[in-house]
């Protein structure tokens, strides 16, 4: 066959073939999370929501985008974050870093699916209407740390008995303050004890507020707020410059230093609220998915801490604890 007619037959069937145009690439579903701390000083929290996320099938950047966005501490900037994700057109959104957050999202949006972690009772903070299930967009995980404050109090009289001074650090602009301070003064109240309430915002008011502690109290119990968790270093830090025998809301302080925690386990938690991104990009309603509540409170007592400051573990205390670090 000559060269000019092969030419001429395979224009011809190529002509007769269908031309195929590849669908075009599907946009990834975009999960929006909104944290008031630094996502810096809590992705050992990333990662478990990530491993909950990756159970369900979805690994970011393969088959699923995140957008983060960071308050740093400051609450106040959460209603513009929100807001930016709700222009943004993701998903869902994760309103993860206490209760402020959970509302600044539930303001911005009324039909996004939203992912709270909060501190509360969910219905005592009108985060959502009922604790058994979600409501409309909104369901997540309530961790209910703040009634436990006065637990802490009980675990720090077994182990320093001697204490009767209480120092609580609390953070005046978050959600949990009003509730921690109000069960605390209740309960020294009863038990004899002094309370002083110290307050820091920011990460440069530890120091000062941790002078005043030293004049006039020997113990501290640490509120469960967000952005206290995220500066737990300095905190702890402090906490031993002074001499203070401190008990906090999670294990994470402990294993920074601190002498003593109790509380649920943040990461368990994270690694929940992964399950249920995964559940609600696949179609389920937040309304369908049960809100969920912590199966198991956890003692941590650091060991070395303890020896540091002169302190013998009572044997039926050390032998409470799910953990001791030596």
């Amino acid at each position: 066959m000559l060269r000019r007619e092969f030419i001429t037959l395979l224009g011809g069937g190529l002509a007769a073939w269908p031309l195929v145009i590849p669908a075009p690439a599907q946009p990834l579903p975009v999960i929006g999370f909104l944290n008031s701390a630094s996502p810096d000083h809590f992705a050992p929290l990333l990662a478990s929501f990530q491993l909950g996320l990756g159970e369900v099938g979805y690994i970011e950047g393969r088959n699923v985008a995140l957008e983060y966005r960071s308050a740093e501490g400051h609450y106040d900037r959460l209603p513009a974050l929100a807001a930016d994700l709700v222009h943004q057109k993701v998903s869902l959104i994760v309103a993860a870093g206490g209760t402020k957050t959970a509302q600044a999202a539930r303001a911005a949006t009324g039909t996004i699916p939203i992912l709270f972690m909060s501190g509360f009772d969910p219905v005592q903070l009108d985060t959502v209407a009922g604790i058994r299930r979600g409501l409309g967009n909104v369901t997540g995980f309530s961790l209910h740390t703040a009634p436990l404050a006065v637990k802490r109090l009980e675990f720090l009289r077994e182990l320093a008995p001697g204490v009767t001074r209480i120092a609580l650090l609390v953070n005046p602009s978050g959600s949990v303050a009003e509730v921690e301070t109000a069960d605390m003064e209740i309960a020294t109240r009863d038990a004899g004890l002094r309370l002083l309430v110290i307050k820091a915002s920011t990460a440069d008011a530890f120091a000062p507020a941790f002078a005043a502690v030293q004049q006039e109290s020997d113990a501290l119990l640490v509120g469960a707020d967000a952005f206290l968790t995220s500066q737990r270093v300095q905190i702890v830090a402090l906490a031993a410059r002074h001499a203070l025998r401190a008990v906090y809301p999670w294990r994470e302080y402990v294993e920074a230093g601190g002498l003593m925690s109790y509380g649920p386990k943040l990461s368990d938690a994270y690694h929940e609220l992964g399950r249920y991104a995964g559940r609600i990009l696949k179609g389920s309603a937040p309304a369908d998915l049960p809100i969920q509540v912590p199966r198991k409170f956890e003692l941590m007592i650091n060991l070395r801490t303890a020896k540091s400051q002169g302190l013998a573990v009572p044997p039926l205390l050390l032998a409470r604890a799910d953990e001791a670090i030596e």
